[in-house]
């Protein structure tokens, strides 16, 4: 759960999953257009969401595509939010 935290805690990882909860399956250079970051930064993001695992990866002919999970999501809020109860949240 540490990782989860840790890949949230940035405003551009934050952007990304945004972005492939709006429209998943998107590939590297869809992600660098759409962030105006360099390809190596858009790189290296991605490979700490996959670290968390919060995007996972298909690989198609010459391109990986990458995808919104959120089972990890679901057990933070599970653990945080719901075992504080969320009527007071």
């Amino acid at each position: 759960m540490d990782e989860v935290f840790r890949a949230l805690a940035d405003a551009g990882r934050r952007r990304s999953l945004d972005s492939l909860n709006a429209r998943n399956g998107q590939t590297l250079r869809e992600r660098c257009a759409e962030l105006d970051m360099a390809r190596q930064s858009v790189s290296k993001h991605l490979s700490v969401l996959e670290a968390a695992p919060l995007v996972t990866t298909v690989r198609r002919d010459r391109e990986k595509l990458h995808y919104l999970n959120v089972a990890p999501i679901n057990a933070v809020a599970m653990r945080w939010i719901d075992r504080y109860d969320r009527g007071r949240a």
